[in-house]
């Protein structure tokens, strides 16, 4: 699931193909953070729990669209728009690869895959001799003859049909993805994807690129390194957070009778 923080880059990454034909070719870094909150980053919300410094500093030394939303609430069909440039609904994408139909969604018919046909980000791209990279939350094809190398990636890191890391350690290697070779037992996912697309980055600095980086986290499993644990926990703590066990309810659109405490 995809909130509308994770579309804005879109527009930011389409604009960089402009310059194609005034001058030379821009590098695009793309990243596309699943189920991360609009509050829960510094630059939209300074009494975040969290803390998120690089963030804010790309937003301060950037341009931020504020107002942009993404093309669907749900996974797959925004990964969908953004790779080919088309509303869910035009192309019978409007709920997650493959999920079900829920109670309160009118019916519709459910698709499982982006087709082959489509032209995506990637490959328009690559027409213009760029080098592309894929690292992490694909969710877009029910089997390799779907996954990123086959939609114009040239590399392709962890992107599986998968929605979530549920292989292997989940977040921690021994991974259990087909994708992703396994790193040093313990080593944390999304630091293996950041690593993955910084070395693409500097194999690549003196061509054209295009680095698509689409961490799997926050999408469930939560799991974080202990540091991070800890760290967190000890700041709950000061702030005399650590007896709240929940922040509030949160209705369920899917088909789940009762609310759920988030």
């Amino acid at each position: 699931m995809c909130r509308s923080l994770c579309a804005l880059f879109v527009f930011v990454a389409l604009g960089c193909v402009a310059p194609l034909a005034h001058g030379a070719p821009r590098n695009v870094v793309f990243f596309l953070v699943d189920d991360l909150g609009y509050m829960d980053v510094g630059c939209n919300n300074p009494e975040t729990f969290y803390e998120t410094p690089n963030v804010d500093r790309l937003a301060a030394s950037g341009m931020r669209f504020t107002d942009g939303y993404a093309a669907c609430p749900v996974c797959s069909p925004t990964r969908y728009s953004i790779m080919a440039g088309k509303y869910p609904t035009r192309v019978g994408a409007t709920n997650y690869f493959s999920g079900a139909r829920a109670e309160k969604f009118l019916p519709a018919p459910l698709n499982d895959r982006m087709p082959l046909e489509e032209v995506t980000l990637a490959e328009a791209l690559k027409a213009h001799g760029y080098a592309t990279f894929f690292a992490g939350k694909w969710h877009l094809g029910p089997n390799e003859q779907f996954w990123p190398e086959k939609q114009g990636f040239d590399v392709n890191m962890g992107g599986i049909d998968r929605g979530g890391p549920y292989g292997g350690k989940r977040y921690f290697s021994p991974y259990g993805n087909p994708r992703l070779p396994d790193g040093p037992d313990g080593e944390h996912l999304p630091d293996r994807l950041a690593t993955e697309a910084v070395k693409f980055i500097e194999q690549h600095k003196d061509e054209p690129f295009l680095a698509y980086l689409s961490f799997y986290s926050v999408h469930t499993p939560l799991i974080a390194r202990e540091d991070l644990r800890q760290k967190y926990a000890a700041k709950a703590e000061r702030l005399k957070l650590g007896a709240k066990e929940h922040f509030g309810p949160e209705e369920q659109i899917w088909n789940v009778k009762a609310q759920r405490q988030v």
